[in-house]
């Protein structure tokens, strides 16, 4: 018989930010019991057109789902648990969550057209649940939004502690912060690994604090002439509050612009959080207020083109304008990828003479993850046998590994999405499983990136289609003229010959080029058309069109 294994093998969140998922195992190779932390999203973007959402692979999950003995969320960011309403149906394992994400989750199934109700069992911060072989304890830890947790994780092969997303702050705004003294009891129990957060490993120093970027919006408020937008995560409670209460200060009211920003607003309050601000007021009631007695808090801060922001910087928002000399603080950090579309966001602004304020011109935004000091500080209290760095990329993880290793850890396993790494019952070592992979949600489809047919589209944005319709009979000759539809093609070539002529060409030349009696074989003057068409344009245009060829035989 087999002996037991610990393993982890992350399926998403390692080499990127975002798509947080995470897989413990215990048991023999053949009969393992399954724990997953966190079941994140991605956000698509141009190389993925169509797609809304990525998730991780989780076929392997499909398989092996009768092992499955739960789903732990560490906090309530998109990332961490934005997957549930689209893959938890094909699980429906055991959810796992403090009470602040468990009505988040059901708020935003409310959202969410045909959503299945994905129900949470709670867990209240600093307790602990057994779930099959895996006894959980949430241990509070500070972020960007209220109840985060680190995760203790004990197994018969010993305790792993998952950090999720943290940082040190003594004064968090919003909820618990960092439990330092629990932290250190479980470096004083004996920790095998730190499986941790790598967001800010490049960066020295310590994180300022949430209380810090309110006295710097206070200020900045103070000095504006006009209106204030100030845009931020929508899941960033602890900065809505920081903004109100800068809006407070400065005898102000604010406005709220976004249905997701409404949705974590009315949860945190429901949680008992977000008390001690002022009222906030729907968009509707914006154009009522004086210009210099209004802060309005806006989604939209990565440059998302349907978010609130990038409707009012372009003019499309049914009730919210700026005008010159109104200032927007972009209280918010850009993720890796999004700095055309949030270039674009500024730009619109710059044209109607709107003042922008970013982080890099004032320290109006903190993260919610860990600085070197912050790390060194980690694991000088837990003294981990062995570091995994995960979230983050390549470059964050390598970093992160560097540090690990500087201050004494003795063992450091790098993994990627779809590896796994042995902790326990045989030599530690981590290897390629071959398991990664994501899923694209498209509309309301879900599918890998051929099953979208993600790459076509690529294609055809870069090349265009041309498709083509031919009628001919039995003894294969061509009845009427071939009919052709052109999408993505330039009108004219650069001696201004027509497009629509040249694919014409084409298409009689390969008929010519055929007798009567090979004209019979559909597939074959289908795929002579074809290769014709893409051929001709090629020679007028250096690119090679998507060619469909439909043969009609009467």
């Amino acid at each position: 018989m087999e002996a037991s294994e610990l393993v982890f093998m992350p399926l998403g969140g390692v080499g990127e930010i975002g798509m947080n998922m995470a897989l413990y195992g215990v048991g023999p190779k053949d009969d393992r019991r399954w724990l997953i932390v966190d079941f994140g999203v991605a956000f698509a973007h141009e190389a993925h057109p169509g797609a809304d959402l990525i998730f991780a692979d989780i076929r392997f999950l499909e398989h092996e789902k009768d092992r499955i003995e739960g789903i732990v969320i560490t906090h309530g960011h998109e990332d961490h648990f934005g997957a549930l309403f689209s893959l938890w149906p094909k699980l429906r394992a055991p959810v796992y969550a403090t009470g602040f994400l468990a009505d988040l989750v059901a708020a935003k199934g409310e959202a969410e057209y045909d959503a299945e109700d994905v129900p949470v069992t709670r867990v209240a911060q600093g307790e602990a649940v057994q779930i099959g072989p895996f006894n959980v304890e949430f241990v509070p830890v500070s972020h960007s939004i209220p109840e985060a947790n680190a995760l203790a994780i004990r197994t018969k092969h010993g305790l792993v502690l998952h950090t999720g997303d943290w940082k040190l702050d003594e004064t968090p705004g919003v909820g618990r912060g960092t439990d330092i003294a629990r932290l250190k009891e479980l470096g004083q129990e004996g920790v095998l690994a730190l499986v941790g957060d790598s967001t800010n490993a490049t960066t020295e120093g310590s994180s300022i604090s949430e209380r810090d970027v309110e006295e710097e919006l206070k200020r900045l408020i103070a000095k504006a002439p006009h209106r204030v937008a100030v845009t931020t995560f929508a899941s960033n409670v602890s900065r809505v509050q920081a903004i109100a209460r800068a809006a407070r200060a400065n005898d102000r009211q604010c406005v709220v612009v976004g249905r997701a920003l409404l949705r974590f607003i009315e949860v945190a309050q429901e949680q008992g959080y977000l008390t001690d601000v002022p009222e906030f007021l729907s968009d509707d009631e914006y154009g009522y207020l004086p210009r210099d007695k209004v802060v309005a808090i806006l989604t939209g801060s990565q440059g998302e083109k349907r978010a609130a922001l990038a409707r009012v910087a372009s003019g499309e928002h049914r009730s919210v304008q700026f005008s010159k000399g109104d200032q927007v603080i972009m209280s918010s950090k850009t993720i890796p990828g999004n700095e055309r579309a949030i270039g674009e966001v500024i730009n619109n602004l710059a044209r109607q003479d709107v003042d922008v304020i970013t982080e890099k011109d004032a320290p109006v935004h903190v993260s919610g993850h860990p600085k070197r000091g912050d790390m060194r500080k980690l694991y000088e209290w837990i003294q981990p046998e062995m570091a995994i760095p995960v979230h983050g990329e390549e470059m964050h993880l390598k970093a992160h590994g560097k540090l690990a290793r500087e201050l004494g850890v003795r063992e450091i396993l790098h993994v990627r999405n779809g590896w796994m790494a042995r902790l326990a019952g045989g030599k530690v070592r981590s290897w390629d499983t071959n398991r990664g992979g994501r899923l694209y949600k498209d509309g309301s489809l879900v599918g890998t990136f051929e099953d979208m047919g993600i790459q076509e589209r690529r294609k055809l944005s870069f090349v265009g289609h041309i498709t083509v319709s031919i009628t001919v009979n039995r003894q294969g000759e061509v009845l009427g003229q071939p009919q052709m539809c052109l999408a993505g093609i330039p009108e004219r070539d650069a001696k201004g010959r027509l497009f629509i002529s040249i694919v014409e060409s084409g298409i009689f030349g390969a008929l010519k080029g055929m007798p009567a009696k090979k004209r019979k074989d559909v597939d074959l003057l289908r795929e002579a058309v074809r290769r014709s068409v893409r051929g001709e344009v090629h020679q007028y245009w250096s690119k090679k069109p998507v060619v469909a060829v439909m043969i009609n035989l009467v």
